[in-house]
């Protein structure tokens, strides 16, 4: 595959290798590009020792059929990135060991951007859609 020192594979080896890989063949409708991307990121995650397990449950809650909004997610975990869009600005928030960080400033908790984006206290995990809205 590129990157390996190899060529990407023509359609029908793409096929061959994604039956291998994921243990059936893909949906008809994927483009070359796409399961080769597909295909990298599933060796990359072979290398590294795969996904968390709290991804691999969050992902086959979903893969059986439950609505991604009701699939539990661990708002405070380093590397996630939160996206809000709030009367018309788009919010970006990563989630850093120290804290959260937003436009270049570190904040305690979500909670506390939250606050300061609306003017009003909020549940930042709420504000940010990472709980589900029960009622």
């Amino acid at each position: 595959m590129a990157g390996d020192g190899v060529t990407d594979p023509d359609r029908a080896e793409c096929l061959r290798m994604w039956s291998e890989t994921f243990g059936s063949a893909p949906p008809p409708y994927l483009s070359l590009g796409f399961m080769t991307r597909a295909l990298h990121h599933e060796a990359q995650c072979k290398r590294a020792g795969g996904l968390p397990a709290a991804t691999r449950r969050a992902l086959a809650q979903i893969a059986a059929g439950r609505a991604v909004r009701d699939v539990p997610v661990d708002p405070a975990r380093p590397g996630a990135h939160y996206v809000r869009e709030w009367n018309g600005r788009t919010y970006q928030v990563a989630v850093t060991p120290g804290g959260f960080v937003m436009d270049g400033r570190t904040w305690p908790s979500l909670s506390a951007i939250a606050k300061h984006i609306t003017g009003t206290t909020w549940s930042g995990p709420r504000f940010f859609g990472l709980t589900r809205v029960l009622g």
